[in-house]
């Protein structure tokens, strides 16, 4: 399954207060060392149109012209819906995992209404305090990403003792082979 995501690179995009060293993310990035992750200038103050511009900072640098795929968290799952909203190029699919509900944060009116222009995957959880699941599948369904209802996870943290989250790699796995399928019928 890792050969799957040898054709792309791979962004990791934490939500508020950044992911800890127990959080997925981050266990994810000691698992694959060349996963980047999308850098806050301050981790605290989610200001949506700052947190997208540094995704859109980290797409368009370096030298790895390979298709990009973004795993979002929280907040980082609006900073990227954001960044895709305004300019889609490079991304070849994104996963947003137990992304915070927009209106806690006022920027509904900020994010589009419409079909992502790229393959997703959004993972919600019944109890997360951040977006109700049926919320989240709401977003889901506007954003045309596939949801995956995760069950009791929490805010799918470190919070939720997920170690390593394997379901959330295969969730990873199928969204680069729909990707690559999107690309290989564009191309």
């Amino acid at each position: 399954m890792v050969h799957a995501l040898a054709e792309f690179r791979v962004l990791i995009a934490p939500g508020l207060h950044n992911s800890g060293p127990d959080h997925w993310q981050s266990r994810w990035q000691r698992l694959f060392p060349a996963f980047e992750r999308v850098e806050q200038d301050d981790w605290d103050v989610p200001d949506l149109a700052r947190w997208s511009a540094r995704v859109d900072q980290l797409r368009q640098q370096g030298s790895d012209t390979r298709p990009t795929l973004i795993v979002a968290h929280s907040f980082g799952s609006l900073a990227t819906v954001h960044s895709l909203a305004r300019d889609p190029s490079n991304v070849a699919g994104v996963l947003l995992v137990a992304p915070a509900d927009p209106e806690k944060f006022d920027v509904v009116d900020q994010l589009p209404l419409e079909p992502l222009a790229r393959p997703s995957v959004m993972v919600g959880s019944t109890n997360d305090p951040w977006m109700a699941a049926p919320r989240a599948a709401c977003w889901a369904e506007r954003w045309q990403s596939r949801f995956v209802n995760g069950g009791p996870l929490g805010h799918i943290n470190a919070e939720s003792g997920l170690g390593d989250w394997p379901e959330g790699l295969e969730m990873l796995y199928f969204l680069a082979e729909q990707a690559h399928n999107t690309q290989s019928r564009t191309h």
